[in-house]
């Protein structure tokens, strides 16, 4: 009995020992990382974090837990040197640890901090369970995000209200997407595409959001939840005899359809949606909508009564709430919003790095701003969660200390996460960073904070990337990353590998091929660092794409200059290179294709179910739609990837097909071709075709017929990293400089 009571007591002591939320953050950390801390939550009308030392434990205070939580990454980094990010978000701290011998504190007037793009919610995140989420909101708090955009499980809020318009299961399945597509039916792009859902799918999405939104409220962070918007299925005159505004096609498929705010039944509808989110999920003092989004002016909408209907629906569910809206293209448009008051409106200006819609000159620049509305300054970075070194920082930094009018914080809103760690932790420090400062004092620091060790060959690569690849300048306006030449579709002309990428050159492969270079040379002393050989396979890899779209130039002018023998000798050098870069991401988990297709098979509790989820896993980074939208729709390689199993079984064939073709088409140039001159069937053909004939044709290959066949597949692969980082970077950077 006393054994057991000495139990108990033990277990009250220890979550006694755990009274707040960031002390359990900590334990996730590191088992037994809170008993090295003081944490202090204090009353304070300025956010603030400060470090400070009581004794051997270092003292984080703060007036809310995230920017508690905030104090203690900066800690960690600059004086711990432990950089947690998404490849490591664990670690070992020392059995001491350093001294704050001088209070530091830092204080903001940027008070939102908001995370994720609607993108997100499918490009990264369709399939995680609870221990992902976990991670990302601890990666949240640590990086001060304290408005996370909360949409899983909205899916569970239209099943309910559609059923009690009168819906059937068959037609709810029909017009709600896929897992890996919900984001762009949410955004009102698309009806049923990768559905439809089963019914577990639901009460899984239910839990799991009802799981984030407590951890989040835990630690003080403000979800924002979706509003509603006037989004009804396309064929809801028909089905319930509403006067709505057809939304038309989306890249080739079917958009939902607007309902017109001057129905009589907007409200009644609008009321259902909120009733139901409510019910399920609880009141938010803040809803994001994006009506008519990526969509011409319709002038049979009036845009003025339309946002007006809109805040009303959800100002009837909370008096206070605030409507979060995406400042991107043609939205807000003013019409709709001009007559808003100050306060109830939030604008993310969604790509303040490249094109602000406020202050500095950009092609999507108003003249006024925003006006009378508050704004966040947000990075975009990463479209359609690509692989690629990638960052402006001189543009970030410049736009971000510019004139801020009405500015009330930041925001991240990459269309796809983990990746490029360097440019989220760089915007994550700047609310607490008054004073401007320059790109290279400040990756010094990170190097240092990133690695644990002070390395001058490591910080001279990183000087190289940072006034290279991660400087991308003004005027320059493409969309996320240096698309990887091995995963566009072949041709003769072969540049960016999506439709919509707008890429330019604007640094010197030379230079990702030098810092690459760096980072070899000293690999071998910091094998075992997990953020080093983390991002010694990105770099290199950043390198071996680079060079290999040179080795791919050098192919296409043998081709052109007739040069049989040096095509060879470069189509097959092409395809080596294509298989190294296969290898050397096997080396890392995050760099392999089973992460993301064992998370989507892992989702499901049927073999059906589990067909069903990888299917959308595998069309979401490869085709994306069928073959009109994908072809003619333009969708095909959005969201491509440099990764493991997909570069060997989807983008090798693709050229080697390619390679193959011109090959065949250079020796059959060199045949003879006798019925020419006697019976055969050319013999026949007119003097027009025949010219025809002679005029050079270029190859064409239906690629959807290849590409199709793999998304159908269930040949398993595996997120168990192969190999070692450090060895086979080398062999890649063996490989490259056999020129």
């Amino acid at each position: 009995m006393k054994r057991l009571l000495l139990i108990l007591f033990t277990i009250h002591c220890s979550l006694f020992a755990l009274s707040n939320p960031v002390d359990e953050l900590l334990e996730r950390i590191e088992k037994g990382a809170s008993a090295k801390f003081k944490i202090e939550k204090v009353k304070s009308q300025k956010d603030f974090f400060e470090l400070d030392q009581a004794g051997k434990k270092v003292v984080v205070r703060g007036n809310t837990w995230v920017n508690i939580a905030s104090g203690v990454n900066w800690y960690l980094k600059y004086y711990a040197g432990i950089h947690l990010s998404w490849n490591q978000m664990q670690a070992k701290l020392p059995a001491v640890l350093p001294a704050v011998t001088k209070k530091e504190r830092h204080e903001t007037d940027l008070s939102l901090r908001y995370d994720f793009n609607y993108c997100t919610f499918s490009y990264s995140m369709p399939f995680w369970g609870w221990e992902r989420w976990e991670k990302e909101i601890d990666w949240m708090a640590l990086h001060g995000v304290n408005l996370p955009l909360a949409i899983v499980g909205e899916e569970c809020v239209w099943r309910n209200m559609l059923l009690k318009l009168g819906y059937t299961e068959k037609e709810v399945g029909e017009f709600i997407a896929g897992p890996a597509f919900l984001a762009w039916w949410e955004m009102n792009n698309l009806e049923g595409w990768g559905g439809p859902l089963p019914l577990s799918w639901y009460a899984r999405q239910e839990k799991l959001q009802k799981q984030i939104l407590a951890r989040m409220k835990q630690l003080d962070m403000h979800p924002v939840l979706p509003g509603y918007c006037g989004m009804v299925p396309h064929d809801a005159r028909q089905k319930l005899g509403l006067n709505v505004a057809d939304a038309g096609l989306w890249n080739g498929f079917q958009r939902p359809a607007n309902l017109l705010p001057t129905d009589a039944r907007f409200s009644e509808i609008a009321t259902l949606y909120y009733n139901e989110l409510t019910k399920l999920f609880g009141k938010a003092d803040y809803y994001s909508m994006d009506p008519f989004h990526e969509s011409n002016d319709d002038p049979s909408i009036d845009y003025a009564k339309a946002g007006e209907a809109m805040m009303l629906a959800m100002k009837r569910v909370n008096p206070n709430a605030v409507w979060v809206i995406q400042g991107w293209t043609e939205n807000p448009r003013p019409q709709m919003v001009d007559g808003m008051k100050q306060g109830d409106l939030l604008v993310l200006d969604l790509f303040s790095e490249c094109r602000p819609m406020f202050g500095i000159p950009s092609i999507w620049k108003r003249k006024e701003g925003y006006k009378q509305h508050q704004w966040l300054f947000c990075m975009l970075e990463n479209f359609g969660a690509n692989v690629g070194l990638h960052g402006r920082m001189d543009q970030l930094l410049n736009n971000f200390y510019t004139d801020k009018r009405n500015c009330k914080g930041i925001g991240f809103t990459m269309e796809g996460s983990e990746n490029n760690p360097v440019m989220f932790e760089l915007m994550s420090e700047l609310p607490w960073r008054p004073e401007r400062f320059t790109k290279e004092a400040w990756v010094k620091t990170y190097v240092k904070a990133r690695y644990g060790v002070e390395d001058a060959t490591i910080e001279k690569a990183w000087m190289i990337l940072a006034n290279s690849i991660y400087n991308c300048p003004a005027g320059n306006n493409q969309q996320g990353p240096h698309e990887s030449i091995f995963c566009g579709r072949p041709s003769l002309n072969n540049f960016q590998a999506s439709s919509w990428s707008k890429m330019k050159n604007y640094y010197d492969p030379a230079d990702t091929k030098e810092a690459a270079r760096l980072m070899n040379s000293v690999a071998e002393k910091y094998r075992g660092n997990n953020n080093f050989e983390y991002d010694l396979v990105d770099i290199t890899r950043q390198a071996l794409a680079d060079q290999a779209r040179q080795q791919y130039q050098h192919t296409i002018a043998d081709y052109k200059g007739f040069a049989r023998k040096a095509f060879d000798q470069d189509a097959a050098r092409f395809l080596d290179m294509l298989l190294m870069q296969d290898k050397l991401l096997g080396t890392r988990s995050e760099f392999r294709l089973g992460h993301w297709t064992q998370d989507a098979v892992n989702a499901g509790v049927t073999p059906e179910e589990k067909k069903l989820y990888e299917w959308n896993a595998r069309v979401q980074i490869t085709t994306w739609g069928n073959r009109y939208c994908a072809d003619t729709g333009g969708l095909r390689d959005y969201a491509h990837k440099e990764w493991q199993g997909l570069l060997k079984d989807f983008y090798y064939p693709r050229w080697k097909a390619y390679f193959d073709a011109l090959a065949a088409q250079m020796k059959a140039q060199t045949a003879p071709q006798p019925e020419l001159l006697g019976g055969g069937p050319n013999a026949t053909k007119t003097a027009a075709e025949l010219f025809q004939m002679a005029l050079p044709q270029e190859v064409q290959l239906d690629y959807y017929a290849m590409e199709e066949p793999w998304t159908l597949q269930q040949n398993p692969y595996s997120a168990a990293p192969e190999g070692s980082p450090v060895d086979v970077a080398k062999e890649a950077i063996n490989l490259m400089s056999n020129d």
